[in-house]
């Protein structure tokens, strides 16, 4: 199922994907909201799409979006994941998952504006496919992690490129507030082809394509990056594992190329649909 996490009088709102149309209704009562939903399990998820069947039909163009998962417990993003992207950077190709987290006041919903903060001018984008883990656990083994992601999304893991290179260690150029576009569907894993493969990925700035890619070439699949970050840190429901960029970023060309006021970043992924985030600059307080 394919849903979509939206704001009615400024409260939380669930609509579900039906052929061509969209059906949604303000979450409370029999309807609870995403996140409970993927926490409680399958059993949860399939009763909210038979309420949602039944709910009006509403209109995509006046939603006002929210992100599928506002406060994610964990946001665990692995870096140099694509061999391009690799060599487009200044590091060697890691052996192991490159790990880092991102704070829940980086995300932004589709169609809202991503911040270029007033401390730099060097934010870039990042087009990535991101699993939510439906099924907690430690210590779990690749051959039985997809068993534990309930389901797919699309992020813009924007980075602020001058703070994220300051020091060896990436997390401040990762975290700035309203830099993390993240939307607009989350997509059930029984949608999509095991493990998100083989999925095309674009991203485009201003309309033109800056990256254009296939999950295949990932490095490190969606399973490798559980089974590692699962070593070290419990994983929970509703945590975000963010997969990684493939070549074309702004930073990598010459001239270096930065997302500037005004301008607009989609990231398309094939059978998920696509995030799109108006750039805005900051304003001094």
């Amino acid at each position: 199922m394919r849903l979509v996490r939206y704001l009615e009088n400024r409260a939380p709102a669930l609509a579900l994907e039906v052929g061509d149309s969209l059906r949604g209704r303000p979450v409370g009562g029999d309807l609870a909201d995403l996140p409970a939903l993927v926490e409680a399990g399958g059993d949860a998820l399939k009763a909210a799409e038979a309420i949602l069947r039944q709910a009006p039909v509403i209109d995509w163009d006046a939603l006002s979006y929210a992100a599928p998962f506002p406060q994610p417990r964990k946001i665990i993003c692995c870096g140099l994941n694509y061999k391009a992207h690799t060599e487009e950077s200044i590091y060697d190709q890691p052996a192991h998952p490159t790990l880092f987290l991102r704070a829940a006041t980086t995300i932004v919903p589709h169609e809202q504006p991503l911040v270029r903060p007033l401390s730099s001018d060097s934010l870039d984008y990042e087009g990535e496919l991101v699993a939510v883990i439906g099924v907690g656990g430690r210590h779990i083994k690749a051959v039985d992690a997809l068993a534990h992601v309930a389901g797919y999304s699309i992020f813009n893991e924007g980075s602020v490129r001058e703070f994220q290179f300051h020091t060896p260690q990436w997390t401040l150029g990762k975290n700035f507030d309203g830099t993390g576009g993240f939307g607009p569907v989350f997509v059930t894993a029984d949608e999509l082809p095991a493990g998100g493969r083989g999925l095309q990925l674009t991203t485009r700035l201003n309309g033109e394509v800056m990256q254009s890619a296939n999950t295949d070439a990932m490095i490190f699949p969606i399973e490798e990056i559980i089974a590692a970050a699962s070593a070290a840190i419990t994983l929970e429901p509703g945590d975000l594992i963010v997969s990684g960029t493939p070549a074309g970023i702004g930073w990598g060309r010459e001239p270096k190329l930065t997302m500037k006021h005004g301008d607009v970043c989609e990231v398309e992924i094939e059978g998920i649909g696509t995030l799109r985030n108006p750039i805005v600059d900051e304003r001094a307080a």
